[in-house]
C-alpha cells in the first residue's frame, strides 16, 4: 500500500485518468454525441468494456470534467476575492475564468459542457464521482458569485431588495449564452464589456 491505497486501486485510478484524458481529446475533436468510444479506448490502451466500467455513459465523462473544472474555477475565484472586494472586479474575474474554461475545452466541448451543465436529464452526479458520493454543491461558482453579490448588498453597493442567488444565476446564464452564440472576435470583447456594465447597473 502507498498513500493509503492499494496497488490495485492505484492502477484503477491510472486507467480512469487515461480514459478521461482520451475521452476529452475525442470530445474536443468530434463533440460528445459523435465521439467514438472505440477511438477513446484505443488511445487509452484498454478494452472496450473498460470505458463503461469507469463511465456508464459518455455524459458521465462530462460530469467528471465538470466536477474538476468547477473545483478549479471555484478555488481561483475564492482566492481572487480575498484581495478584491468590489463587485465589478469580482464579476469581471468570473467572466475571465469562464472564458478561460472555454479556451481550454474548445468550442465543441464547451457547448457540450454547458448543455449538460443545465440539462434536466443529466445523470446523477454521484455516478460520476470516484468515491461514489455526491460532490458538494451543484454549481459552486454560482454560490460564490451569489456570496459576493450578498456582500455588496450588505455594503450598500446594490439594491437592498435584490436576491443574490437569483442575480448570480441571471449573470452566469447570460454570460454562457453570450459566449456560445458569438465567436472569439474583437467584437465579442465589446459585447462582454457591455454585458458587465449593464449587469452591474441592473443591480444598483
Amino acid at each position: 500500500m502507498a498513500n493509503g491505497i492499494t496497488a490495485r486501486e492505484a492502477k484503477r485510478l491510472q486507467t480512469r485518468e487515461r480514459l478521461l484524458g482520451a475521452a476529452i481529446a475525442e470530445f474536443k475533436r468530434a463533440g460528445m454525441a459523435d465521439a467514438d468510444v472505440g477511438a477513446i479506448v484505443g488511445a487509452a490502451g484498454v478494452a472496450h468494456g473498460t470505458f463503461f466500467f469507469h463511465f456508464p455513459t459518455k455524459e458521465h465523462v462530462l460530469l467528471e470534467l465538470e466536477r474538476r473544472e468547477e473545483d478549479r474555477i471555484a478555488k481561483r475565484f475564492a482566492q481572487f476575492t480575498r484581495s478584491h472586494k468590489d463587485l465589478s472586479s469580482t464579476l469581471r474575474e468570473a467572466v475571465s475564468l469562464v472564458m478561460g474554461l472555454e479556451r481550454r475545452l474548445g468550442v465543441l466541448l464547451f457547448k457540450d459542457f454547458l448543455a449538460l451543465h443545465f440539462s434536466p436529464t443529466r445523470p446523477p452526479a454521484a455516478a460520476s464521482g470516484e468515491n461514489g458520493t455526491e460532490h458538494g454543491d451543484d454549481h459552486p461558482l454560482i454560490v460564490l458569485v451569489a456570496d459576493q453579490i450578498e456582500k455588496a448588498r450588505q455594503r450598500g453597493d446594490t439594491d437592498p431588495d435584490l436576491t443574490p442567488m437569483n442575480s448570480a444565476i441571471y449573470f452566469l446564464l447570460g454570460l454562457y449564452a453570450l459566449l456560445i452564440t458569438t465567436d472569439d472576435s474583437p467584437a465579442r470583447t465589446g459585447l462582454v464589456d457591455d454585458y458587465l456594465v449593464r449587469t452591474l447597473r441592473s443591480m444598483q
